[in-house]
């Protein structure tokens, strides 16, 4: 079999490249080790956890707010087992979606493990021990990653587990404590936190969600807290032992020596995550990957070895499904000779807890740092009308502006639907609007995206109207 692209890894990265790469007249092909398509983020990511966020959400509202609402319930109980199901459903119709996808595209696809024989001959280990070989012209590695487990955390995948693990808990947990105050850990920790669970994070840095900017974080840690999360910033675990029922993790404060203990049912592991090019045989194509062990790709996604591309978690960068997407397209595009174009600047991130958080481009303290001219403007969710009505009060808008020229630099949201809400302002950076722009704009009322609006006039001369 002879391809003129070969795509190995069939996650958001991988098979959005697979389509690009069909629909640009490319005879392409896809490899995926395990039986379903999809990779982490439709399996064991993005999508299943975003369905639990849902399910339990929904159940913290019925417990916390319904009867403010002037809604009454009797007997509100957690059926495990069927939010489980349910959101294995939902895995299912997506997966068969991108089935469907590949069928439509005519992209042929190979389960099995992929590994180079040389630059334009790819192995494929079936399950059932035969293999095949695939010869192809270019080849796009989108194999993503895996989990940061290290050897002294005891990781069993029965009381010491990682977020694959953690989708599958069939009874809701006493307590749980998670380690790393990042994405991962938060959105997994709300989950089960919002379902009655003792929720501990330990986190080695000063705040939670290091990467974002430091205004989400102290918004959101204030909002969790609210959830029953225990914080215990700058410290770091010191050992994790689990037995048949029950796990202890020993800890201690960075600056002392003072020894901390926490027994719960389960440990969450969630300190990042790393490339995952396992048996890839990167070697036999004269891949060179960092030290870090991803892989070195230059301006266009190429690695240094021509024809051979690299997309998603296993180059540098941040570790996002709607990045690999984007470098998905890139390298198909540029395959063809087209002239796409990333700024890596106005890809958004976004915390799926509730509230939502998510920014795009600058943070204050990058602004700070690169010693760049900037104003700020804010506004609060508890000053509008439509989050009251919601009773979701908790987080702000914060804008960032250029103080000679008005663009905007940075936008930054902790609150109700902002993983929504921050596309406006993606759209507004990606024309260097100001935010004179954004402040000019009409938004509908009552509706979220006013508090946008409101920080955008508040970045502008403070001219916010409701505050």
């Amino acid at each position: 079999m002879k391809y003129d692209v070969t795509v190995i890894g069939s996650g958001p990265g991988g098979y959005v490249a697979a389509i690009r790469c069909a629909q640009l007249g490319l005879k392409t092909a896809i490899i995926e080790r395990y039986n379903a398509l999809g990779g982490t983020c439709l399996n064991v990511g993005c999508i299943p956890s975003k369905a639990l966020l849902d399910s339990s959400e929904h159940y913290h509202d019925a417990k916390e707010k319904f009867g403010e609402h002037g809604i009454l319930l009797e007997n509100l109980q957690v059926d495990m087992p069927q939010m489980i199901k349910r959101k294995n459903d939902v895995v299912s119709q997506t997966v068969k979606g991108v089935e469907f996808l590949m069928k439509k595209n005519k992209i042929d696809v190979h389960y099995g493990h992929g590994s180079f024989v040389n630059a334009n001959l790819i192995r494929v280990a079936k399950e059932d021990g035969s293999t095949e070989d695939i010869e192809t012209d270019k080849t796009i590695i989108a194999t993503g990653s895996k989990p940061i487990v290290p050897a002294n955390f005891n990781y069993d995948k029965k009381r010491v587990i990682t977020s694959t693990e953690a989708l599958n808990i069939d009874k809701v947990p006493a307590r749980m404590v998670v380690i790393g105050g990042g994405v991962i850990g938060l959105e997994l920790g709300s989950v089960y936190a919002r379902l009655g669970t003792q929720v501990d994070v330990i986190e080695y840095l000063d705040r939670i969600i290091p990467g974002m900017d430091g205004d989400c974080s102290k918004e959101l840690q204030r909002a969790l807290s609210k959830t029953g999360i225990k914080f215990h910033l700058q410290h770091m675990v010191t050992a994790v032992s689990p037995s048949e029922d029950k796990v202890v993790v020993e800890y201690q404060k960075r600056d002392t020596d003072e020894k901390l203990s926490i027994e719960a049912d389960y440990c969450l592991i969630a300190i990042g995550r790393k490339p995952y090019t396992d048996k890839l045989g990167l070697e036999n194509a004269g891949v060179s990957a960092d030290e870090k062990g991803r892989i070195v790709v230059d301006d266009h996604l190429q690695t240094n070895v021509p024809g051979i591309y690299a997309i998603g978690d296993v180059i540098k960068g941040a570790m996002l499904a709607h990045k690999a997407e984007e470098e998905g397209v890139f390298v198909a595009e540029t395959i063809v000779g087209q002239k796409p174009h990333i700024d890596y600047n106005l890809i958004p991130g976004v915390v799926y807890t509730w509230p939502e958080a998510a920014g795009v481009g600058q943070t204050e303290e990058q602004l700070k740092a690169a010693g760049v001219a900037y104003k700020m403007g804010k506004f609060p969710f508890k000053a509008l009308g439509r989050a009251r009505a919601s009773m979701d009060t908790d987080g702000m808008v914060k804008v960032l502006a250029d103080k000679e020229t008005d663009e905007i630099l940075g936008v930054h949201m902790v609150g109700p639907r902002t993983a929504d809400m921050i596309a406006e302002a993606v759209a507004l950076m990606e024309f260097r609007a100001s935010a004179e722009d954004a402040a000019r704009m009409s938004h509908a009322h009552p509706t979220y995206t006013e508090a946008f609006k409101e920080a955008a006039l508040a970045a502008t001369a403070n001219r916010a109207l409701h505050m």
